[in-house]
């Protein structure tokens, strides 16, 4: 069972918490998460791409020339594809991008973002993250204070607008809580910062 120091704001160890072995200290399939980063790519795609056919282009009803005798190639329309102003040939037309995952693969694939976290020594837990006004300099002294690298994702227990707002001008920083977490973001990020309450939360979802 993973064992981790648990820091406060200022960066001083104020305890320690023993995080599940299901969730925390899980093997790595790299596959699961190649798998679940490129579904949450896929997801995020709107798919509204579009382009005019021959069929679609404003014009070209008429004939341009007679089919025969002129020394050119017969042509039927002014709009078809290999003409200036004509349609597009194969282009791309709306559709979707979606990708379902099964339940027991988005666990494997969430139970290895955060191991690897661990593994790697990237993840840090903070007793508490609390704000009672919009403050940045005091979420930049927090991250300097427990070595937070510059790309930094912070897994909140509940939503704080305080707390939200005062990282949203960090450059690198982003928030989420503990219930919209994706695999995507957790190896997006050099430092997993978590709420000691936003981590038991998590394992209460996941350990049963």
């Amino acid at each position: 069972m993973p064992s981790m120091k648990v820091v406060n704001m200022a960066g001083k160890e104020v305890g320690s918490i023993e995080l599940s072995e299901k969730v925390f200290g899980a093997p790595v399939n790299e596959a699961v998460l190649h798998t679940a980063v490129r579904a949450y790519l896929l997801n995020q795609r709107q798919g509204t791409q579009s382009t005019l056919t021959r069929t679609e282009v404003s014009g070209g009803g008429k004939k341009p020339w007679k089919q025969k005798g002129t020394g050119h190639a017969r042509q039927g329309s002014t709009r078809a594809p290999q003409w200036t102003h004509g349609g597009v040939a194969l282009g791309p037309k709306p559709r979707s991008y979606r990708v379902s995952l099964n339940k027991s693969v988005k666990r494997t694939a969430i139970f290895s973002a955060f191991s690897s976290k661990v593994a790697d020594n990237d993840m840090i837990v903070v007793d508490a993250i609390t704000a009672n006004e919009y403050k940045t300099k005091t979420m930049v002294a927090m991250l300097a204070a427990i070595g937070a690298k510059k790309k930094a994702l912070v897994v909140l227990p509940e939503s704080n607008p305080f707390v939200i707002g005062s990282f949203a001008n960090i450059e690198g920083v982003k928030t989420t809580q503990w219930n919209t977490i994706n695999v995507y973001d957790i190896l997006n990020c050099d430092t997993l910062i978590v709420a000691q309450d936003a981590a038991k939360k998590i394992e209460e979802v996941y350990v049963k």
